[in-house]
């Protein structure tokens, strides 16, 4: 533990109240206009703290939070883990095209075990994202292995799409659908069967998280691992239909389908295959991998459980170890400030609601799931409503206020940290007026906040892990496309203290990014911080 040691900050005044961190989720700063969701919002606090002293702003996406480059929009795993971190490591996108460029991906015990299932006669199954969004998974990606199995000459390939339409354009499945089975087409020549088999929009098929709604999850198992929901001869065919059924329809929400022929399921999952998730992004990887490992799962009936040998494309949960086989080693993130902070006994206090409690705990702490140390750590998480969030873009914004508020005024913590899931989850709806409640339901939460810390006499601190309300529409030839995507804006990040013992000011780091916040975070609780973290945002004493 002694590299985990901290020193003291230098002329630096104790003060009484907490050190109170707001993530704002997906709030960046826009260019104003109509096409601004935060802009637009009626945001009286957010307004008068974007004119205090203590503000600057701060790159949150593409390589300043370890992305392949900064045409890649940031998220909220790698958001949160620079956050944590306090310094800049490779993630997933990035290590998995390494890894396919250099060939490693194809050398490890995980694809020879994938190999040697198909020379079984099994069949290989890819289940993913499919989309070049690049923030859960890549499609180029997807390609690697399917040409890579070619090249092996695996006999049997099936492909499991779950349709994206967030990362993306709403309704762009068919840009990536069409040429997936033209190329899957292609490539069933000399004995070889490629196809797709099944799959289903993102939000209600497979790609659950938090274990907010199970039957995501089971909606997905039925249709890739026992054939069962609504059947297509194709996957194009399956959009289209639900299309012409639904013009309001968005990739994300269509139905689960399942590619039949003659009435039967082209690609069910039996004894003897292999399956591969092949998102890279661990949140929404976690719970369909249980699903194939988990020998108890209570979680839902799962029916038949085939015996498969199944990984991810990485390890989605370094300490429950899911899943047990992956392709690529994921980002070794170790030294967090949650670490640093309980070494040094700092009371902490983190807070969100279901969508994104994992973000102010798991991702926050470098990918590792549980407590640091629970005799200095509480953890509180609020059930996301499950309805569509443009239904109710307050969220759980009020619940979490309330929270928050008990934990400062009852003195028993040093340093607070809350994920407001609104600007995130309600723009990724695209719908404008629910966008703009969501943003004004995060300012109202502010406004509550603010009075609880000036009266515990603490530090108020608000930035984003990266934008999305700040966009709500994109302008082509006159044509406005909804935007529900995250964009490549910058993010705000304030200071307000209500302390008054130190003097603040900011350091000048020319291109900031959330990175330096974990180092600003301990300047502000009276610590030195480590010499291989970001540099602090500020400047104390």
């Amino acid at each position: 533990m002694a590299d985990l040691q901290l020193e003291k900050l230098k002329n630096y005044q104790r003060f009484q109240g907490p050190v109170l961190l707001v993530i704002m989720d997906g709030i960046g700063i826009g260019k104003g206009g109509e096409s601004d969701g935060v802009h637009l919002a009626h945001t009286p606090v957010l307004d008068a703290l974007f004119a205090e002293p203590l503000f600057t702003r701060l790159r949150a996406h593409g390589l300043a939070v370890g992305l392949p480059d900064d045409g890649d929009m940031g998220n909220s795993e790698v958001g949160h883990n620079a956050l944590g971190a306090g310094r800049v490591f490779a993630q997933g996108a990035k290590l998995v095209n390494k890894a396919i460029a250099h060939g490693s991906i194809f050398e490890g015990g995980a694809w020879h075990h994938v190999m040697k299932q198909a020379a079984g006669g099994g069949t290989v199954h890819f289940i993913g994202l499919l989309s070049d969004g690049n923030v859960h998974s890549h499609i180029d990606q997807l390609y690697a292995l399917l040409e890579r199995c070619a090249a092996e000459d695996v006999k049997r390939v099936r492909v499991h799409p779950l349709l994206d339409g967030r990362d993306v354009g709403e309704k762009s499945a068919l840009d990536y659908v069409v040429p997936l089975e033209e190329r899957l087409a292609a490539m069933s020549a000399d004995g070889r069967d490629y196809r797709v088999a099944s799959g289903g929009g993102r939000m209600v098929t497979t790609m659950d998280r938090y274990g907010a709604d199970w039957s995501v999850v089971e909606r997905g198992w039925r249709a890739h691992v026992l054939g069962k929901g609504r059947m297509f001869a194709s996957a194009s065919e399956a959009v289209h239909t639900y299309y012409d059924e639904d013009p309001t329809a968005t990739d994300q929400y269509l139905d689960s389908f399942v590619i039949a022929k003659d009435g039967q399921p082209v690609g069910t999952i039996e004894d003897g295959d292999a399956v591969v998730f092949f998102n890279f992004r661990g949140d929404r990887g976690i719970e369909i991998s249980r699903a194939f490992e988990d020998a108890d799962l209570a979680e839902f009936d799962r029916e038949r459980v085939p015996n498969v040998f199944y990984a991810g494309m990485m390890q989605y949960d370094g300490d429950a170890r899911i899943p047990k086989y992956f392709l690529v080693d994921p980002p070794a993130i170790d030294r967090t400030i949650g670490e640093f902070l309980c070494r040094e006994g700092v009371r902490s206090f983190a807070i969100s609601e279901t969508q994104k409690f994992g973000h102010v705990t798991y991702f926050w702490n470098g990918n590792n799931s549980g407590y640091i140390d629970e005799r200095v750590e509480k953890y509180v998480e609020i059930p996301s409503d499950t309805v569509t969030f443009d239904q109710r873009p307050w969220m759980k914004s009020a619940e979490i206020t309330d929270a928050v508020i008990e934990a400062v005024s009852s003195g028993s913590y040093d340093f607070v940290r809350l994920n407001y899931a609104n600007g995130d989850m309600v723009g990724h709806t695209g719908i404008a007026p629910a966008v703009r409640i969501a943003v004004e339901s995060v300012d109202l939460g502010l406004s509550r906040l603010m009075p609880a810390v000036a009266a515990a006499k603490g530090v108020l601190m608000v930035t984003a892990d990266h934008g999305n309300a700040d966009c709500l529409f994109t302008e082509k030839k006159g044509k406005r496309e909804p935007m529900v995507a995250h964009t490549l804006n910058p993010v705000p990040f304030i200071i307000k203290d209500f302390s008054q013992a130190n003097p603040i000011a900011l350091s000048g780091i020319p291109e900031p990014g959330l990175s330096n916040v974990a180092a600003t975070i301990l300047n502000l609780l009276g610590y030195e911080k480590p010499e291989d973290y970001d540099p602090s945002l500020i400047t104390v004493g």
